[in-house]
């Protein structure tokens, strides 16, 4: 996906102090902001879509690694930076440091994309009809949604902005539970304008939306995440209906990489994988496996594969292991989730949805939930399920599945044994460190 750089930083300035890593400025071979939020013109909605998906990607990196430390997925190495394995792992946050900042910087300028883009199509001139409009109102508002929920994930009971619309008069900060209500009463309105947006969208969208390139496909993508909304909500009943009409596929078999996805690429403008390090990367940027991902595992589990054992040549060639440490930690494998660096993200794929839905029934349908969870076990190459029914044991065993399934994917385990009060389950490694349960407001924004 190309790069188009848009409209970012001189409007933002008003709102949040950036970290110096984040470009200021516009592509002045771009539309401009006032020529797209007076009159959003059919050429310039093509750019601008394509600057809102680009800048999705913005510090995905710095965010993954975030809430992957913080859930004891992986530890971040970083000579040159040791506030990885200090600050992340002891809970001592800055409210000023860049593990805050700039992502949340990162996700509100796409948000700040998505209203430009919304305020244009309302003072359009251009002769959209109304399935057109209502079908990239239906596409915006859900990218939307998907942003806010990303900085509510870091902000937790902090509570974040919704209404940011307006630069010169911020919305106030809702609660965590009213921050998910907001995010899930958009998603809903997008989602009826998505149902009335006609058979296209007049723009085109990068491969990574290749299942979701319709109004009625992208529909389907919008439930998903609305399913993602309603389970941290609790409000099982409706995750299960939505996600009966998502793109989830249940089945034994089923393909559990099918989803929307970040792409990357190394042409032109566009940026690498941010999440890709090749192997036996060494303490100046590295992703290492926390142990007990690896001795937590059940025997067999296919899902190991997403690390990899760092070995190399000793001084007489011969392979030996090669293990890295750094700050008092130690590991003997890498992530090794990405191939290449330009290997795709995903935003939601089939395998969560599946341990959704998993969740949605473990309280009003056990049997359901069992059929799900073996699903994911099957494809990891365990047995069926014999445990428990309880819904306090099928939580610990969807726990579990989400662990290894959506491994250093997206921070989930944090989010989820956050979500059921167990983050005190996560091991402590060293004297002096402890868990956090979220990331600091911005110091301006307090």
């Amino acid at each position: 996906m190309k790069i188009i750089k848009i409209f970012l930083i001189t409007i933002l300035s008003s709102v949040f102090v950036l970290s110096c890593d984040i470009e200021d400025g516009r592509d002045l071979n771009g539309p401009s902001t006032e020529s797209i939020s007076s009159d959003l013109s059919k050429g310039e909605l093509q750019e601008t879509i394509g600057g809102v998906l680009a800048d999705m990607r913005r510090q995905l990196g710095t965010q993954v690694d975030g809430q992957a430390v913080a859930g004891r997925e992986y530890w971040r190495f970083q000579s040159s930076d040791p506030r990885w394995t200090a600050d992340l792992l002891t809970g001592t946050l800055d409210n000023n440091a860049f593990y805050t900042t700039n992502t949340y910087a990162a996700r509100y300028g796409t948000i700040k994309d998505a209203n430009l883009l919304l305020e244009g199509l309302t003072n359009t001139t251009e002769t959209f009809s109304d399935a057109e409009k209502a079908s990239i109102r239906g596409f915006v508002n859900t990218i939307k949604a998907h942003e806010l929920l990303m900085v509510l994930n870091q902000q937790y009971k902090n509570g974040i902005r919704v209404d940011v619309s307006n630069p010169n008069a911020l919305g106030p900060f809702l609660s965590y539970e009213d921050s998910l209500t907001a995010i899930f009463t958009l998603l809903t309105s997008a989602a009826s304008d998505l149902s009335n947006g006609g058979g296209k969208f007049p723009f085109n969208l990068p491969s990574g939306f290749s299942i979701a390139n319709t109004p009625a496909d992208f529909l389907k993508f919008n439930k998903a995440l609305t399913a993602r909304v309603e389970t941290y909500r609790g409000n099982y009943s409706s995750a299960k209906t939505l996600l009966e009409n998502s793109f989830m596929d249940n089945n034994i078999g089923a393909d559990l990489q099918k989803g929307v996805y970040f792409t990357f690429s190394l042409t032109g403008a566009d940026v690498a994988n941010p999440l890709f390090f090749a192997k036996n990367a060494t303490g100046g940027n590295a992703r290492i496996a926390h142990p007990s991902f690896i001795t937590d595992a059940e025997t067999g589990d296919a899902r190991l594969n997403k690390v990899s054992f760092r070995e190399a040549p000793n001084s007489s060639g011969v392979v030996v292991p090669n293990p890295l440490t750094q700050s008092n930690l130690t590991g003997s494998h890498d992530v090794f989730i990405y191939k290449s660096n330009t290997d795709p993200v995903a935003v939601i794929r089939n395998e969560e949805l599946i341990l959704l839905y998993a969740e949605a029934n473990h309280v009003s349908d056990p049997a359901a939930a069992v059929t799900a969870i073996n699903v994911i076990r099957a494809a990891a190459s365990l047995p069926a399920y014999t445990g428990a029914t309880a819904p306090a044991d099928l939580v610990n065993e969807i726990l579990k599945q989400r662990r290894y399934s959506l491994y250093a994917e997206g921070g989930h385990r944090w989010i989820d044994l956050r979500r059921f009060n167990k983050l005190g389950e996560l091991p402590i490694d060293r004297t002096g460190d402890a868990t956090f349960e979220k990331f600091p407001t911005p110091a301006n924004e307090n």
